[in-house]
């Protein structure tokens, strides 16, 4: 987190030392992107020539990010309000944008590299979109006081050729009110101002969305344990290309007599005919091998795999146990320490939820959408699990009158649009109530008779 004096003066000198701050951080960033593109240390590992180099990579790292950021936001987040009008422009404006394919870009990113980064903008029809920028090249600074609100943000766009080779292109610094573009000088430093326009937001249009307090990746805390697992495994390949290869050593030979005529070597007979004759009853021959201990290896690489799923908090799906009992609490019991986890991404991603539905709600006013208050927005996360129907129609059943019906329909998981289904329960309540009274009508004594 880069924090500065909330009136710091903004230019060139403040800029740079916020990026060179932030260039700190670019050495470890880059690993974890490579480690999530399956770049490990044991790709780069060398090996004298000769010897088996068996480089086996696991993708522990992706699998881990991809778990993680699905289970958060695989679906939607649903929002909800009373003031209905309001929430129903901001939530036409996000289906243009198409921001749940955003939020599951941010999350990746969250996941991958400790925190997101969005950037919320006018398209060139004056219409809010949004889009997910590379957390190696973008940064929110924030004020060092107790507030901490966003001061400005900074976004480095970087290109790269035909040939695989990147630059910086450009800088550009959002402010509270302006976008500010800026060359790029000698050493790719921020240079000279080249730009500078409005961009109708009320905040600065950046935001971040942070992993965690500390910004650390979800498997950023297990890397050793996944190099040890590639090691591991790829020496365990190692060994047996080399089993294969193992001398064959001779003891009380001298030689071979070949056949007349027969120009090979010893060794190459021996090779080509698989055969061997000792010349003397106390010679022997035998391989020099390493004695391997599978099972001892098998019982390393399963406690090397167990710390990498109880550490990062992911379980392992593969394990024939994980299945063994279906049951709604057994599975909850077993996804316990996700779930913690995604407890703490979630307060992070929906302040960051937060911050833009209020730069949508503030630009879609200045268009004449009704007024929203962001904060009286509620926000509904719901998990990516295979679900039991049955188990969650009884539990619908049973809190029928206890619970607000709008809170009962965002239980069931295949109900994405809440207030839509809500609208349509109460016209179908309305349309039976009808139903019944003309029914009733229709039974009703004509005036005038009298009943028996």
């Amino acid at each position: 987190m880069i924090t500065r004096d909330k009136n710091i003066v903004l230019d060139r000198d403040s800029i740079n030392d916020c990026v060179k701050q932030f260039d700190l951080e670019a050495a470890r960033l880059a690993k974890l992107h490579e480690y999530y593109v399956g770049l490990s240390t044991i790709t780069k590992r060398v090996r004298t020539t000769g010897l088996p180099n068996n480089r086996l990579m696991h993708g522990y790292p992706a699998y881990i990010a991809t778990m993680t950021s699905g289970y958060l936001i695989g679906d939607p987040v649903q929002y909800s309000s009373d003031n209905e009008q309001a929430l129903q422009a901001v939530q036409d404006a996000y289906n243009a944008a198409d921001v749940g394919s955003v939020d599951a870009e941010i999350a990746l990113n969250q996941a991958i590299y400790g925190r997101g980064v969005e950037l919320v903008y006018a398209d060139s029809q004056a219409r809010p979109r949004t889009t997910a920028l590379d957390p190696q090249n973008a940064f929110v600074v924030y004020a060092d006081d107790a507030e901490g609100l966003p001061l400005f943000g900074v976004h480095r766009l970087v290109e790269v050729n035909s040939k695989g080779e990147s630059s910086v292109k450009r800088y550009t610094v959002y402010t509270a009110g302006e976008a500010i573009e800026y060359s790029v000088g000698t050493g790719g430093v921020v240079g000279a101002e080249t730009d500078r326009i409005a961009h109708n937001f009320p905040y600065v249009p950046m935001v971040e969305y942070w992993n965690n307090s500390s910004q650390t990746g979800d498997f950023e805390q297990v890397i050793s344990l996944i190099d040890a697992y590639d090691v591991l495994q790829s020496d365990r390949v190692n060994d047996k290309e080399q089993f294969a290869d193992a001398l064959l050593v001779l003891t009380g030979v001298v030689g071979f007599d070949a056949p007349a005529g027969d120009t090979r070597t010893a060794a190459q007979r021996l090779k080509q005919e698989g055969t061997l004759s000792l010349p003397d009853p106390q010679a022997k021959a035998e391989y020099l091998v390493k004695q391997m201990s599978e099972s001892d290896t098998e019982i390393l690489k399963d406690a090397i795999k167990s710390d990498i799923h109880k550490f990062s908090h992911v379980p392992d799906l593969t394990d024939e146990q994980f299945a063994g009992n279906s049951s709604g609490v057994a599975m909850k019991y077993k996804l316990l320490g996700l779930e913690q986890l995604t407890k703490i991404k979630e307060r992070w991603f929906r302040e960051g939820l937060r911050w833009r539905l209020r730069l949508f709600a503030s630009f879609l006013s200045l268009k004449g959408a009704p007024a929203l208050d962001a904060d009286a927005v509620q926000m509904m996360f719901r998990r990516s699990l295979p679900v039991n129907d049955l188990e969650i129609a009884q539990m619908v059943q049973m809190l029928s009158g206890m619970v607000p019906a709008k809170t009962l329909l965002a239980q069931v998981p295949f109900i994405e649009d809440v207030q839509s289904a809500f609208d349509d329960l109460e016209q179908e309540r309305q349309a039976n109530i009808a139903a019944q009274a003309a029914a009733f009508g229709a039974m009703a004594i004509p005036e005038g008779e009298e009943v028996d």
